[in-house]
């Protein structure tokens, strides 16, 4: 699909209400209308903690909500019925499904083992903390509830590296197994070495491990039908079972399997260093804490080089671009949630450019109510359609100011009155000479989100003056095509679904160069 853009299908703070594989069928033509290409699905399996657990605290993956275990049968996204539904809408509305994959750690074992384990040092994996000694380790995993429908697989000591807690003396603490030895082919740049992360540490080294995620990983694929992957914590397990995984999935499907990773590192050569060969994208984390940057800077955040050492920079094809998802949201380990005055900023960032494939957060889109009541950006679908319908033709950059920086996309023959102008800024408004093209002579732009800037005439060269007000982006599009946006309408079909309708308050708040400015809409199309 041209200019397909990817929805990441959730948020952490979701209610555990059951109904989120049900939500996101009934959103699915909704979705697709938008321009929405894939959806990247939460965690479909159990987690330890049952209904309430938003899928990271993996117990059991052979379990999509059919079960009784962890104290539900369903997930807290709903059952293994409601989930398959949930991909069939999806696709029927022409949505690729990404299944998030969390391969890393294991909670929630049903029975303690005897170990002998040496506890290491958590800031530095490569040094002990002290002599080995026996522990006792939440390692027995029998599932009980499933009854090895489907696999009869039962993991203990053997398949982990290490974990987290000794049941014996109730301590925490990184503890290493007798004979086991960190991965190396993991992030070195943080702790020594960073396989570990949290609860029990799967061992894809150990044969029968890497043989039971191999089968689990067909019969997935085989029982769901999704489209491919969003692969958890990259950094923190073998880079090269993970090639081989996916040569293994993608050779007994025959299928492309799109995959996506995380892998969270905000160095850009951390990111080309773990590509290499391997065949997937990963996340433009660099680029996030860019936006990051910017959006605290007071002003001070050079744009004109925003996109440097960024993945989407130096590895367009494979950048999957984002301004938020669930791990920046507020109270997460990651948190670093782009400010609300520059989001839309950010999303004009990654959506009209021609580089890079965007990620929309689910929470960006519909709101937070169950975080501190985040609000929806209200730009967010009418950015979305001037990327599905405008942001088209070669690409003029005018990124030579460090606080007011624009670009033009010039629109193509298959595309009727496609071409695109947007300016941004951190700090007092401006305006920019940019080219849009001699296809658009003569005509008239005019600012479609933003604050409400004076139309612009076309020269015969193709060039027209585009202005912004302090602390905000603008995006323009040709006068014509305003009264056929359809945003409005898909707001309404949003706010039917997912939340209750709330008018937009369009406040103009003058800014300075030293205070960032509160979030406006513009009244264009109204």
């Amino acid at each position: 699909m041209e200019n397909g853009m990817m929805l990441q299908g959730f948020s952490w703070y979701l209610p555990a209400d059951g109904a989120h594989w049900k939500r996101l069928a009934e959103l699915a033509p909704t979705l697709a209308h938008m321009g929405v290409s894939s959806v990247w699905m939460p965690p479909a399996y159990k987690s330890s903690e049952g209904a309430e657990g938003v899928g990271y605290a993996v117990y059991d993956p052979w379990d999509l909500g059919e079960f009784d275990q962890c104290g539900s049968v369903r997930t807290k996204y709903g059952t293994r019925d409601e989930y398959l539904a949930a991909v069939r809408a999806l696709q029927k509305a022409g949505i690729q499904v990404l299944a998030d994959v969390v391969l890393n750690q294991r909670f929630g074992g049903e029975e303690c083992e005897d170990v002998l384990a040496t506890p290491i040092n958590p800031t530095n994996r490569n040094e002990q903390a002290g002599e080995p000694r026996q522990i006792s380790a939440w390692t027995r995993y029998r599932f009980p509830g499933r009854a090895d429908k489907y696999s009869d697989f039962h993991w203990d000591w053997h398949c982990f590296h290490g974990t987290d807690w000794d049941e014996s003396t109730h301590e925490p603490g990184v503890y290493l197994f007798n004979g086991k030895h960190w991965d190396e082919d993991v992030d070195k740049s943080e702790n020594g070495n960073y396989d570990y992360l949290m609860g029990s540490d799967v061992d894809v080294s150990e044969p029968a491990v890497e043989e039971e995620l191999g089968r689990w990983g067909e019969w997935y694929l085989k029982t769901t039908g999704v489209d491919g992957f969003r692969l958890d914590a990259l950094k923190h397990i073998s880079r090269a079972f993970f090639h081989r995984w996916l040569t293994r999935l993608r050779e007994a499907t025959g299928k492309e399997l799109f995959t996506v990773g995380e892998y969270w590192s905000p160095e850009v050569d951390d990111l080309e260093a773990y590509l290499g060969e391997v065949p997937m994208s990963l996340f433009d984390v660099p680029l996030h804490y860019r936006l990051f940057d910017a959006s605290n800077s007071m002003g001070e955040r050079d744009l004109a080089h925003v996109f440097d050492d960024t993945l989407v920079q130096r590895e367009p094809i494979r950048a999957v671009t984002f301004v938020d998802n669930h791990d920046t949201q507020p109270n997460q380990a990651l948190q670093s949630t782009v400010q609300d005055w520059f989001k839309p900023s950010a999303y004009m960032l990654i959506l009209l450019r021609e580089a890079g494939y965007p990620c929309v957060f689910f929470g960006d889109l519909f709101g937070m109510s169950n975080d501190g009541n985040i609000p929806a950006v209200a730009e967010l679908p009418l950015l979305m359609e001037l990327r599905q319908r405008f942001a088209f033709g070669p690409q003029n950059d005018y990124l030579d100011d460090a606080n007011l920086i624009g670009w033009t996309r010039e629109g193509d023959d298959a595309h009727p009155m496609s071409g695109v102008a947007v300016v941004l800024t951190d700090a007092e408004g401006g305006s920019k000479r940019m080219r849009v093209g001699a296809r658009h002579a003569g005509s008239t732009f005019c600012c479609v989100a933003g604050f409400e800037e004076p139309d612009v005439t076309i020269d015969d060269e193709g060039f027209g003056e585009f202005s912004c007000a302090g602390g905000c982006g603008c995006a323009y599009v040709r006068k014509e095509v305003v009264s056929s946006l359809e945003h409005d309408r898909v707001l309404r079909s949003i706010d039917r679904i997912v939340r209750k309708v709330q008018e937009p308050r369009y406040e103009y708040c003058p800014i300075s160069v030293n205070a960032a400015p509160h979030r406006t809409r513009s009244r264009k199309g109204k």
